[in-house]
Order: structure tokens, then C-alpha cells, then sequence
């Protein structure tokens, strides 16, 4: 909500709903892949071609992995959205956070999306499509009733935002 200066109130505890901390998982497992995939073909370069420096690039990617493998946990608690009354407010990261408020009355599309590994924790991606390309939001991590629910609420609100103007 809008304080006396009019800026919004983006403290922590002001009605942000987090994302499922079993989306941790998902994270983690494609960090975990991704990491062997690179770490494979700098092996391979390595081993079949003797570039020296694919060896000090696979240990590097593997730093990086690790590092990543770390910070997963709270990266996951920083996202966050909030439904107010003529927006959705959506925030992540933990470094360089952002914050992106959709008008309801500017959603052209709510789409939901399961990956494997998120399917199998029981998880969806609900995605929101407005007209600018930059203003597009994709929350991860919900449990597929509460992205059900979210979407077809947010479809009814934008649908009545559009018939309003």
C-alpha cells in the first residue's frame, strides 16, 4: 500500500505470500545438472582435444555450482507476491532485488507450467502475459492448487479491470 510519500510498502512482512520451500528442490536439481553437463564437456574437451584450459573451466563451473548450491535456499525465500487491489506485486533476488507490479486490467494471458521435477513435487509456474514484453512475470514454486486458484481468480480480476475500462 501506498504510504503519506507515495512509495510503496515492500517491507517483508506487509502480506508477501512466499512460494513453496519444496521448490528448493527444483532449483538445487537443475543447478546439480547443469553443473555435471558443463563439468562433463570440459572433461571431454580436456581428455579428447588436451585443451588445458578446459580443466581450469570445468573447476571453475564447479565453484560456481557450488556457490549457487548455497545460496539456492535463500534465493527461494526471497521470491514473493502480493495481490493488492489493482495489482499483482512480485519481488525476487537477494543481491539485485526487483519488484514488478502488473495491473490486472493489463493481463492478456495466465498460464500455468509443470516441468518434470517440479510435476513430481507436486509444483506448477504460473506465468503472466501482458501487452510490454518487460512486465512479463512468471512465479515459480506453487503448489498446483494455490497456481489453479491464483490463476483463475487473476483472470476474473482482469476480466472485470478490462470490462471497466
Amino acid at each position: 500500500m501506498p504510504d503519506q510519500s507515495g512509495r510503496l510498502d515492500l517491507a517483508a512482512g506487509a502480506g508477501w505470500q512466499r512460494v513453496s520451500p519444496r521448490y528448493v528442490v527444483v532449483e538445487i536439481v537443475g543447478t546439480i545438472v547443469g553443473g555435471l553437463l558443463a563439468c562433463a564437456a570440459a572433461a571431454a574437451l580436456w581428455l579428447m582435444f588436451e585443451f588445458q584450459w578446459a580443466l581450469y573451466a570445468g573447476a571453475g563451473v564447479a565453484v560456481i555450482a557450488l556457490v549457487t548450491l548455497i545460496l539456492e535456499p535463500r534465493r527461494v525465500r526471497s521470491i514473493g507476491y502480493q495481490l493488492r487491489q489493482d495489482d499483482l506485486l512480485f519481488r525476487r533476488g537477494i543481491m539485485f532485488q526487483r519488484f514488478v507490479a502488473v495491473p490486472y486490467g493489463r493481463m492478456q494471458l495466465v498460464d500455468i507450467t509443470r516441468g518434470p521435477v517440479a510435476r513430481w513435487l507436486g509444483l506448477a509456474d504460473l506465468k503472466l502475459v501482458t501487452a510490454a514484453a518487460t512486465t512479463g512475470v512468471a512465479i515459480p514454486g506453487l503448489t498446483e492448487e494455490d497456481a489453479e486458484s491464483l490463476r483463475d481468480r487473476l483472470v476474473d480480476l482482469a476480466e472485470s479491470r478490462r470490462a471497466g475500462l
